[in-house]
């Protein structure tokens, strides 16, 4: 690899075409801007990238979409100047917060306590979801709230601002935490109510507590297979209740007769 403009490397590709690395040091740690087709194009984007270091008066908002310099590491960059850490996700730290960011106005705040593993990870994106790889896999980000894959916003936990961008703990609020539990409300009082899918949904019950429903529809797996219906159910799985208060509690639990009752066709 040789150096040709300030801040330029020229490399060749598999292929034996040439192209042209960016980079920079700033307070002793090595930076990778990014790979262009032209020297002048990454002599460029070091430049930028060295404005941005030096000049406090240059924010977020002056990336243009058209910048030789892509936004993640303009935020990265930025972040490095003004709090002295230097972070290869696009995160901003505030006080008593971070931004994770996508564009100017697509962006996740967290609380500091996931600093740590945000900044070491991705956010990818499918389908409205959000994913960050985890030890080779797909975890969506939702599961670090105790959130299930398919839990519906509105039904399952609702953002308490109203802000869906915020995810900070004390912003996302757990309506229903088990497989087939939905709470209800009875008049002044709240309840669960317990369905569980066959061919279509059958209904479990209704019970006072959550952790009540949760072994209902524990219960109502077994039963179930023992009537011969091969689904792939996921068992609720409950902490903080001993064995022997779970096993009184699944023996006491009543089960609606259409569950009991069920035979296949």
């Amino acid at each position: 690899m040789k150096q040709q403009l300030p801040g330029v490397y020229s490399a060749i590709r598999k292929d034996h075409t040439t192209f042209y690395r960016a980079s920079l040091t700033y307070r002793a740690k090595h930076i990778s801007l990014g790979s262009y087709d032209c020297a002048k194009d990454a002599h460029q984007a070091y430049l930028i990238a060295g404005k941005l270091l030096s000049d406090a008066s240059v924010s977020l908002n002056d990336y243009k979409t058209d910048s030789l310099l892509s936004f993640p590491k303009w935020v990265s960059l930025l972040n490095f100047r003004d709090n002295g850490i230097y972070f290869s996700t696009p995160i901003y730290v505030r006080p008593k917060f971070f931004y994770y960011y996508f564009s100017l106005s697509d962006f996740f705040i967290f609380d500091l306590e996931d600093l740590f593993y945000y900044s070491s990870r991705k956010i990818s994106r499918r389908g409205g979801h959000y994913f960050v790889a985890d030890y080779g896999m797909q975890v969506n980000i939702m599961s670090r709230y105790g959130i299930k894959n398919y839990a519906v916003e509105g039904r399952d936990y609702r953002f308490i601002n109203g802000n869906r961008q915020d995810m900070r703990y004390e912003n996302i609020e757990i309506i229903n935490r088990y497989n087939g539990v939905n709470r209800i409300n009875e008049g002044n009082k709240t309840r669960y109510q317990v369905k569980i899918h066959v061919k279509g949904n059958v209904t479990v019950g209704t019970y006072d507590t959550e952790t009540e429903a949760a072994i209902a529809y524990n219960k109502a797996i077994d039963l179930l297979k023992k009537a011969g219906v091969d689904k792939a159910y996921t068992p609720n799985y409950l902490e903080g209740i001993s064995p022997a208060a779970y096993a009184d509690l699944y023996s006491s639990i009543k089960i609606s007769s259409g569950v009991r009752h069920y035979r296949c066709e």
